[in-house]
Order: structure tokens, then sequence, then C-alpha cells
């Protein structure tokens, strides 16, 4: 697989490089914005399955539920749990909403630490500087053509997207 991917990189450089013979304008273009998004979206693909692998390891990962059951319950209304049954003179209100105000999930240094890792990781931080400076460098050199650049980064995107799943952990 991981061969599979890295020779989707290599023919893609080879079709831009091939471009450098048309007008390099576009060869320069097609190249910065490939690697720019590719670079982006490996790094984004490292930098998220290193914070999962993290989060397994430290066994702070909370199970969460279904796709289809938060789309259709969002609230968990129709959980199975049992309901009190009590009339509403007996439910001692205070204690529910302490009980509900429990459940809710609040901001914590540590659930911080794992989110601010994965966007702060040097692989994706790596990707996002190559993207501006990429960027500025064309811009400054009279280089930059949209029409070329845009439709480039789409390119990366996917090369990027199948690429990451070659070098996904399996699990």
């Amino acid at each position: 697989m991981v061969k599979k991917a890295i020779s989707l990189v290599l023919a893609t450089e080879f079709v831009i490089l091939a471009t450098s013979l048309y007008s390099f304008e576009l060869f320069i273009n097609l190249q910065v914005a490939f690697l720019s998004s590719l670079f982006v979206i490996l790094g984004s693909s490292f930098a998220y399955a290193k914070m999962v692998d993290s989060q397994v390891a430290s066994e702070t990962f909370e199970g969460k539920r279904d796709l289809l059951d938060e789309l259709e319950d969002p609230h968990e209304l129709y959980d199975d749990e049992a309901i009190n049954e009590a009339s509403a003179d007996e439910l001692d209100l205070r204690a529910i909403v302490k009980e509900e105000r429990a459940k809710i999930k609040t901001f914590s240094v540590k659930g911080m630490k794992y989110g601010a890792r994965g966007s702060a990781s040097a692989f994706r931080l790596t990707g996002y500087l190559f993207l501006v400076l990429g960027f500025i460098a064309l811009k400054n050199n009279e280089l930059l053509n949209l029409a070329f650049y845009l439709p480039s980064l789409l390119v990366g995107i996917v090369i990027g997207s199948l690429s990451a799943k070659a070098f996904a952990p399996k699990t």
C-alpha cells in the first residue's frame, strides 16, 4: 500500500514536471500548489493519527454514540435508561439539575492538551508554512496565476488524501 502511495505521488510529480515543457509559469504554480496542499493533508493526517494514538494509549478516550444515533437523537431523549416515575412533588429538582450539570463536559486542561497537540503539530505547521511561503514567493516574483494555482491545490488534496490512507495505522 505504501509503494502505491509513493508511486502515485511520483507519477503526479512526473506529470507536473512535464508541464515545464509547455510553460514555466504553469509548472511553478502547479508544483508549489501541489506540494503545499500535499504537505498540509499529509501533515494533518499524521498529526491526527498521533493524537488519536496518544488518547487511546492514555485511556482518556470516551466512547461515542453512532453517528446515526446522534443525528436522530442529539439530546439523548430516547435513551433506554429508566426515567424517574415519581410525581413532580416528590422530585428533588436541585439534585436533578446538579446531576445533569455534572454530565456536561467542561473545559479542562487535560482535554485542551490533546487538542493543542494535534493542531500545533510540527507536521501540520510545516505544511502550512510551506503553503504560505510558497504563495508569497510566487506573488513576489510575479509568477502567481490563480487560474493554475487554485485547481492545483485540489490535485494535492486528492493525492494527499489517497496517500494518507496508505500510511494510516491499521486497527
